[in-house]
C-alpha cells in the first residue's frame, strides 16, 4: 500500500495490488500546532500546508487555545519596567523581575502613563511580592513616584536623551567631551563620572553662560541645547546610580532585560502579520505568560 494523497486531514492510500483507494482521518494535536505557531513561527498557511488541512481549519483550532499564564512568583523582585507599542492603538505595558528572568504582570494600555505603571506596581505588591528596586525609562515623574523603594533609571535611557540634544557627532569642541564623558555612563563607577562631569562643568562654565540679545531684544542664552543635556544629567544624577549604592541587591543599571523581550516578541510577531487585535493579543499573552 502506497500514500496516495493528502488533503483537508484526510490520509489516502493506494493499494497497490487492487488498486483500490482508502481514506483514513488524520488526527490533528490542536496543542501542537499552537506551539509550532507561537514558538517555531510556522504561518497558517505554512501550518496548514504541514497537516493536510485549510488555513481556515488551523485557524479555529488556534482559536481554542487558551494563553498559559504564571501562576507562582518569586517572593524578591527587581523590578524591571517598560512599554513597547504594536501600531498606534495597542501598546502592552511589562513588569519583569531581572533576577529570576519572569514576567510578572502585564497590562494592555493606549498610552503610556505613570498612573498605569503605579497600578502595575501596587498589582504586584498585593500579590506578596516584595518589590526591592524599580528600574525604568525615567519618564518624567515617575523616578519620584515610589517611596521607599530604590529607583535605578535606566543609563541608555540617559544617553538616549542626551544625544537627542547634542547628535551623536558634535561639532563644538564642550559638545563633544560632554559627549565623549556620557558614553561612559554605562560602564563607570559613581564617583568617575560624577567627578568627571563636576571637572567639565568647571571647564566649560563661562561658555555653557554665554548669552546674546536675540532679533525681539531678549537677552537669551546662546548654547541652549548644551544647557539641556547638562541640566538633564544633573537632574537625573539622584538616579543614576542607584545601583552601586546598592550593590548587595544586583540591581541592573539598563533595561536592556526587558527590551530584548519586547525586540524577540516583535520579531515573532512579523511572521504573522495581519492578525486581528484580538488574536494578536492572545499571540502575546501567550509569549509572555503573564
Amino acid at each position: 500500500m502506497s500514500k496516495y494523497g493528502f488533503q483537508n486531514g484526510i490520509q489516502r492510500f493506494k493499494c497497490a495490488a487492487c488498486n483500490k483507494t482508502f481514506a483514513v482521518a488524520e488526527r490533528i494535536n490542536t496543542n501542537t500546532v499552537w506551539q509550532e505557531y507561537t514558538e517555531g513561527k510556522q504561518t497558517y498557511l505554512q501550518l496548514a500546508s504541514k497537516y493536510g488541512f485549510s488555513v481556515k481549519t488551523i485557524q479555529r483550532r488556534i482559536d481554542t487555545v487558551k494563553a498559559q499564564r504564571q501562576t507562582t512568583f518569586p517572593s524578591v523582585v527587581n523590578l524591571l519596567m517598560d512599554t513597547t507599542y504594536f501600531g498606534r492603538k495597542l501598546g502592552v505595558m511589562v513588569f519583569k523581575d531581572s533576577l529570576s528572568g519572569q514576567i510578572l504582570y502585564k497590562q494592555y494600555v493606549k498610552t503610556e502613563t505613570n498612573k498605569l505603571y503605579l497600578a502595575g506596581v501596587e498589582e504586584i505588591a498585593k500579590r506578596g511580592i516584595k518589590i526591592q528596586s524599580i528600574i525604568c525609562d525615567g519618564r518624567k515623574g515617575l523616578l519620584q513616584l515610589f517611596e521607599g523603594i530604590p529607583i535605578q533609571m535606566c543609563n541608555f535611557h540617559q544617553v538616549a536623551i542626551i544625544r537627542r540634544y547634542l547628535t551623536k557627532k558634535p561639532k563644538m569642541p564642550a559638545s563633544k567631551e560632554l559627549w565623549d564623558h556620557v558614553l561612559l555612563l554605562v560602564k563607570t563607577d559613581k564617583e568617575s563620572f560624577e567627578g568627571g562631569l563636576a571637572a567639565w562643568h568647571t571647564k566649560w562654565k563661562e561658555f555653557l553662560n554665554e548669552r546674546k540679545v536675540d532679533a525681539a531684544g531678549k537677552n537669551r542664552y546662546v548654547h541652549k541645547r548644551l544647557r539641556s543635556a547638562y541640566r538633564s544629567l544633573k537632574i537625573n544624577s539622584p538616579w543614576l546610580f542607584t545601583w552601586y549604592d546598592n550593590l548587595q541587591l544586583e540591581i541592573p543599571n539598563t533595561t536592556n532585560a526587558i527590551d530584548g523581550h519586547f525586540a524577540d516578541l516583535k520579531n515573532k510577531l512579523r511572521n504573522h502579520n495581519g492578525l486581528s487585535t484580538v488574536r494578536k493579543k492572545k499571540f502575546i499573552d501567550e509569549f509572555l505568560k503573564a
